[in-house]
């Protein structure tokens, strides 16, 4: 397997903490791709014609994506029926808890291309204002849902746990002045001895270097 890949996206350090979870990291080749909102790659459209990673290429050529197919596909897999809990309560809580995560993830990045690809006259604080509002929302949602994830630190854990880890870990490598922390004790503890798993410090966001 090829994962197309970038090492500062949470969304494939999700996919990759979900490949050293179930043992399958060793099994999947590593292709950088500096996908760009702004600039289409032909090299990643000819595989996902959204031209957004994760994209992981089969041995059969065909390809997957995004992260919650890629994630679920590895699970499926390598047999792991905990990451992805069968049909009932415990898999519904699990894919909300994604969703969750994913959709703090959606908010901060695209405020982020905000800063960072559009004009400073051209930048629209209502804009901004509704993202981290998102976000902020997520948060709060993180931190009533933290005693129950703290409960389960030492099971393996579900889709649910690594998304919301991989978007904590995303706001203190993007959003370090958010000061997500403040306020959030619960959440805080949590993420503090999630992020130690070695699936999580193995993943840790990068710079890429060429």
């Amino acid at each position: 397997m090829k994962l197309i890949h970038a090492p500062t996206s949470p969304f494939v350090r999700k996919v990759m903490a979900v490949a050293h979870e179930t043992g399958l990291a060793d099994r999947i080749e590593i292709a950088f791709n500096g996908a760009s909102p702004l600039q289409r790659d032909p090299a990643l459209v000819g595989h996902n014609p959204l031209g957004k990673i994760p994209a992981l290429i089969l041995d059969d050529g065909s390809t997957l994506y995004d992260s919650p197919v890629i994630c679920e596909y590895l699970a499926a897999t390598a047999g792991d029926a905990t990451i992805f809990p069968p049909a009932g309560p415990a898999r519904w809580a699990a894919l909300t808890r994604q969703a969750l995560a994913d959709g703090l993830l959606d908010a901060a990045i695209a405020n982020r291309y905000e800063r960072l690809l559009r004009p400073e006259d051209k930048r629209w604080q209502g804009w901004t204002d509704a993202q981290l509002a998102k976000v902020a929302g997520a948060l709060d949602e993180i931190e009533k849902l933290a005693p129950a994830l703290s409960a389960d630190l030492d099971a393996p854990p579900t889709i649910g746990a690594i998304a919301i880890g991989c978007a904590l870990g995303y706001l203190d490598f993007r959003y370090a002045d958010l000061n997500w922390r403040q306020g959030r004790p619960a959440a805080a503890a949590w993420f503090a001895a999630f992020d130690e798993r070695p699936s999580m410090a193995a993943t840790r966001p990068r710079e890429h270097v060429a």
